[in-house]
């Protein structure tokens, strides 16, 4: 260990040295400085050896401030004055008129300092005090000082607010109110400005009476994709219901250019207060349901008790409700509805109310969103139909075969079936499925009769396959292979060959709305259908297997059950078509209408990514 005395760089570089016992005065020893920092002397002399400290300091650049002024659209506006200058003075043979180019374009760089940017615009102004915006006045205000020294107070905000807070009344209401109803009917919104003098010089002070400036017409437009993603919600059956702190008649506009109907009403019908003889005297839930949306939500506390009111009834109406808002007064209603979704800029409250929260800008992945969860719903229920099918095929076949021929088929070939179709089956997660073109629900009585009705046949199919292998020549004659008759342990492996194949093909069936060869399965379903029945195959072909009396029935007789197993499986669509239109109240002609592929470019896009396959009311 060094001592205090002899430290260098190197000793505390290969922490050699045990900083915590070197006492403080060796530190300043070695630093050359007191408890106060550098002696004067010791200053001087390391400015003479290093230099100044010094910030790095970017030199402004004054052709890159001046470009900086002209990028603005006043000055745009004032560059293209200045050419057209040009434009106009050449004719009827003169030159130029130079002089009138060169004064416009020099006003133009001596104005751009003040036009281009607000600040300096406002030179000679002193703010005093500003109003912030609130949801309860809905206006801001601002105090301010002028160059001469008056206080004045500026004021803008809803047009309702500032008519009262300048007490318009008689013509020059009626008036006001023309302009933001000819503003409203073209789908503008308004925002009305007001001033006032302050004599008394203190931003506390009420000020003179104020005075109405007039109306300013603003285009709040939609979200760049709101038109497109309600017209693709409405052709998937999901009703699109706007509700806005709007005029009736912005609504209405709105409501039109997006293609979601006109059928509106004024918020106050949702509390039964409206007087407009409009307005169908009809319980308020039909009201609701029957609307395209509401508007005039001025009150915030009404705003929040508005759409809740809505999402509540039209889900004691037996709906699926779901809820699209950003503001802290739509938390209640996302919080109630089945799916509350809130977009890119909501609020943290909004955000914590939904269970759907949006990442970027847009809506489309609304559609996204149902078309996703309505082919998730169909993988679901195209298995239980699957499960219900195939239990009562199973039971009842075997049923059968015991019954009349009191013939055993051993549960290890029931055991295998089952592994081999587990297998496949766990491929429909990653299945491509056509998600049904409207809500869909859990029918029960469709899933059960389609079930009863496909799984009877399989049995009955089954049942008819062994009676002509063990009690008829039918197959001999027909394709020439030797006779199994009476031969239990080939009896055994013909059968189990025919159930494998058909049991796993009913998955063909009940995932597809339309026949089933017209639409494409997932690669990875097809794939692992192909293995499990070459797995089937070989051991129908060639196994020996004495402890579960099976015995290989040979290629011959595996490519007569192939065969009859596809000729039994064809009627399989036809009787699905026939349960399900039969229990669901269903005409034939809406099973055409069914093979439209709904969303499936849209889909492709997930498959190749995913390995499968964002206010309205979700699908059931």
């Amino acid at each position: 260990m060094s001592s205090a005395g002899d430290i260098s760089l190197e000793h505390v570089k290969n922490e050699t040295v045990d900083l915590e016992r070197i006492p403080v005065e060796e530190v300043f020893k070695q630093l050359i400085c007191t408890k106060e920092g550098l002696t004067s002397a010791e200053g001087e002399r390391r400015l003479q050896i290093f230099g100044p400290n010094k910030l790095e300091e970017k030199k402004e650049s004054k052709l890159l401030k001046f470009l900086g002024f002209m990028w603005n659209p006043l000055s745009w506006v004032m560059e293209a004055a200045a050419i057209m200058a040009i434009a106009l003075a050449n004719g009827n043979g003169r030159p130029p008129d130079w002089p009138d180019f060169v004064g416009i374009a020099a006003h133009l760089v001596d104005s751009t300092n003040q036009v281009g940017h607000f600040q300096k615009a406002r030179a000679g102004i002193e703010e005093v005090h500003f109003l912030p915006f609130n949801p309860v006045e809905k206006r801001t205000a601002v105090t301010y000082i002028d160059s001469m020294g008056n206080w004045h107070r500026v004021s803008k905000g809803a047009p309702e607010e500032i008519i009262e807070l300048c007490g318009l009344k008689g013509e020059v209401k009626k008036k006001a109110h023309a302009v933001i109803d000819a503003y409203a009917n073209r789908g503008l919104r308004s925002l009305a400005v007001a001033r006032q003098t302050v004599p008394e010089k203190t931003k506390e002070s009420e000020g003179s009476p104020w005075e109405f400036v007039g109306l300013l017409p603003l285009f709040d437009p939609p979200r760049h994709d709101s038109a497109e993603t309600i017209r693709r919600a409405l052709e998937l059956g999901v009703k699109v219901k706007m509700i806005t702190g709007d005029q009736l008649a912005i609504g209405k506009e709105t409501g039109r250019r997006l293609g979601m109907g006109t059928n509106m009403y004024p918020s106050s019908t949702l509390l039964g207060q409206s007087s407009d003889g409009s307005v169908p005297s009809i319980p308020i839930e039909e009201l609701i349901e029957q609307a395209d949306g509401f508007a005039g939500v001025f009150p915030v506390t009404l705003n929040a008790e508005h759409k809740y009111e809505i999402v509540k009834k039209l889900q004691e109406r037996n709906h699926i409700v779901g809820m699209t808002g950003d503001g802290v007064n739509d938390a209640p209603a996302l919080k109630r509805a089945d799916i509350g979704i809130a977009v890119d800029d909501a609020t943290d409250a909004a955000r914590s109310a939904s269970d759907i929260v949006l990442t970027e800008p847009g809506l489309s992945v609304i559609v996204s969103a149902v078309l996703t969860s309505r082919a998730i719903f169909q993988r679901m229920k195209n298995y239980t139909i699957y499960a219900v099918s195939i239990t009562i095929r199973i039971v009842l076949g075997f049923l059968l075969i015991a019954l009349l021929w009191k013939f055993d088929f051993h549960p290890f070939m029931v055991l295998i079936i089952a592994i081999l179709n587990d297998g496949t089956i766990m491929t429909i997660s990653k299945d491509r499925v056509k998600p049904s073109p409207m809500p869909d629900s859990w029918k029960l009585n469709e899933i059960f009769i389609t079930g009863i009705i496909l799984g009877t046949y399989m049995a009955l199919t089954t049942t008819i396959f062994f009676f002509m292998a063990n009690d008829t020549d039918l197959f001999t004659k027909w394709f020439g292979v030797r006779s199994i008759k009476g031969n239990v342990d080939e009896l055994t492996a013909a059968l189990y060959l025919q159930v494998s194949i058909i049991s796993q093909a009913l998955i063909f069936v009940t995932r597809s709305r339309s026949w089933s060869f017209t639409e494409r399965p997932g690669i990875l379903l097809v794939v692992a259908f192909l293995a499990a029945q070459f797995v089937a195959t070989i051991i129908a072909v060639y196994a020996k297997w004495g402890f579960c009396r099976v015995s290989g029935i040979g290629w011959g007789w595996a490519g007569v059950t192939w065969i009859f197993s596809i000729v039994t499986y064809i009627p399989l669509d036809i009787l699905k078509i026939i349960a399900r239109n039969s229990s669901i109240g269903e005409a034939c002609d809406n099973f055409a209408e069914n093979k439209t592929d709904h969303g499936g470019g849209e889909r492709e896009g997930d498959i190749i990514s995913n390995g499968s396959k964002h206010p309205s009311q979700s699908p059931g």
